[in-house]
């Protein structure tokens, strides 16, 4: 199998990157953080790259790409520890663009495509521990359509968004609407998280929504996937930043008159961070090439993929802060950030240990032995 990225995707790639360099520096990065961690000047710059479009078909105004694309953005984004949710575009355009009817595709799409509405996935409830099938919000039919009641948590930039999408159910079947954040019934409370970024608390009272599907739970499911991908990648290029930082300090911090990354201990340390870098970029790719699979097959895929994800964050994180010593956690110094990221990423669209659950389950059928 051929992994050389095309000509297209390396020069993709390269222009996330100069942006990154140029345009998101540390010193913008902290003043948005301290400014709430949402910056919609940084959002329109992705919007003008065309980012925020990048799973939108042309038709609809986006640039029509795929996974691969998606996982060469996100890990460039990764590198620049950018603050604004791309993948929240991503998953909104896909969804829509997959699911939605050609209304919906037409209200929405061009908008998400142009960096003028911010729709992101409000879908988590405090009883539901990461399971997507477990929902207490309800939707029933009004004049005109729908109303729904929720309450819905950690929803990224959840009080800066345009509108949500939202799964809820109609009798006892999940189905999937999108609900502006302007309608009556909305409320929203954002706060920090730990990261620097912006998150909210959703409360919808009978608040007008607009179906997108009925088969919410498999469209749920899919927008969770192209989210778990999205993050795989955007943390290989966050540990890949935090490796480079971590060998810079080592050839320049010196003890005994000498740099300490003569010191055989330490280079074996660095060595194993190095690998586990690896061993989750390989994962990254196969959870991009299996975002368009069949559903099981796809949701396998992602379990087995996040958690090795997120038992590489744990090690590449810790084992940086260990080798930096005290500097590594000072708020002033520019790895803490990454720290901080890795440390959440490994909690968004579900944990290690939910994860490695996932992947036992998937293999009672053989009980992971195979012919």
């Amino acid at each position: 199998m051929d992994f050389d990225f095309s000509d297209d995707q390396v020069q993709l790639g390269d222009a996330v990157r100069k942006w990154v360099d140029r345009g998101y520096t540390f010193e913008r990065r902290r003043a948005i953080e301290k400014a709430g961690g949402f910056d919609r000047a940084a959002w329109t710059e992705l919007a003008e790259l065309g980012l925020c479009g990048l799973y939108v078909p042309e038709d609809d105004g986006g640039l029509g790409m795929g996974p691969v694309e998606g996982m060469v953005v996100m890990e460039e984004l990764g590198r620049g520890n950018v603050l604004e949710p791309l993948a929240q575009s991503l998953i909104a355009g896909a969804v829509l663009a997959g699911y939605g009817d050609a209304a919906v595709r037409a209200a929405w799409l061009p908008r998400i495509a142009s960096g003028e509405a911010l729709v992101v996935l409000a879908y988590q409830e405090r009883a539901a521990r990461y399971r997507l099938d477990l929902c207490e919000a309800k939707a029933t039919q009004a004049p005109g359509g729908y109303v729904v009641n929720a309450s819905k948590s950690v929803v990224p930039v959840g009080d800066q968004a345009d509108a949500f999408i939202v799964p809820a159910k109609i009798n006892s079947q999940i189905a999937l609407f999108l609900v502006e954040r302007a309608s009556a019934g909305v409320s929203t409370r954002g706060y920090g998280t730990q990261d620097g970024s912006r998150a909210a608390e959703v409360t919808l009272k009978n608040a007008p929504a607009t179906l997108i599907t009925q088969d919410g739970l498999a469209a749920l499911e899919h927008a969770v996937d192209i989210g778990i991908a999205a993050v795989c990648a955007q943390a290989v290029g966050v540990m890949d930043k935090t490796l480079a930082l971590t060998a810079e300090y080592l050839n320049t911090r010196k003890q005994f008159g000498v740099a300490i990354a003569s010191f055989q201990a330490l280079r074996h340390r660095a060595a194993d961070m190095k690998m586990q870098l690896e061993l989750a970029r390989s994962m990254s790719y196969y959870a991009s090439l299996k975002l368009n699979a069949p559903a099981p097959e796809r949701r396998a895929a992602m379990a087995r993929a996040k958690y090795q994800l997120g038992q590489s964050m744990r090690y590449v994180g810790q084992q940086s802060v260990q080798l930096h010593g005290g500097i590594g956690v000072t708020e002033e110094y520019i790895g803490s950030h990454y720290f901080k990221k890795l440390t959440q990423l490994e909690l968004t669209f579900g944990d290690s240990m939910h994860h490695l659950g996932e992947v036992c389950t998937r293999m009672q059928d053989t009980a992971g032995v195979f012919a």
